[in-house]
């Protein structure tokens, strides 16, 4: 099953190549820098260095929806993926997770993989969607599971 035909925008604007995700394991996380999980991103980074070359591309989609935790714009959110929390795997555009402005990728996810109780709605910052190398949706996890507890799973797919 390939990822639905949804254009990708990184934190630059810039267009993020879709093809740059065919065949590999995803691991794609809401993220925000005023979080109490926002030092997840350490372990995210090192999900990242540890496992990419094997065939992992995380994808960080920065979201103001919960608690208003990533109020910056562009520019300030990269500074702080840059000096606070070095981080290297691609950033997407700010976004919506929830509600009619979702991101269409975000729908997508939520629909494969509803959370608890079948709900589809992301609770909170640091969710968690993990796809194998044909896109399927294969796990969401909640905020406060750890990066490094995921190893297990993304290794599996590997």
């Amino acid at each position: 099953m390939p990822l639905p035909p949804i254009p990708l925008q990184r934190l630059d604007g810039s267009e993020f190549p879709r093809d740059a995700l065919q065949g590999k394991v995803l691991l794609v996380v809401n993220v925000a820098s005023r979080c109490g999980f926002t030092p997840q991103y350490t372990g995210l980074e090192a999900l990242h260095r540890q496992f990419g070359p094997e065939g992992l591309v995380i994808l960080g989609f920065p979201c103001d929806q919960f608690g208003h935790q990533e109020p910056g714009d562009a520019e300030e959110i990269a500074r702080f993926c840059q000096v606070d929390y070095p981080v290297s795997f691609p950033l997407m555009a700010k976004c919506e997770v929830n509600g009619e402005q979702a991101h269409p990728f975000y729908r997508w996810l939520k629909q494969r993989k509803p959370g608890l109780l079948g709900s589809e709605a992301i609770k909170w910052n640091f969710t968690k969607f993990l796809l194998d190398r044909e896109s399927r949706v294969v796990d969401r996890f909640a905020p406060q599971t750890k990066p490094e507890d995921l190893a297990g799973a993304i290794q599996a797919l590997l």
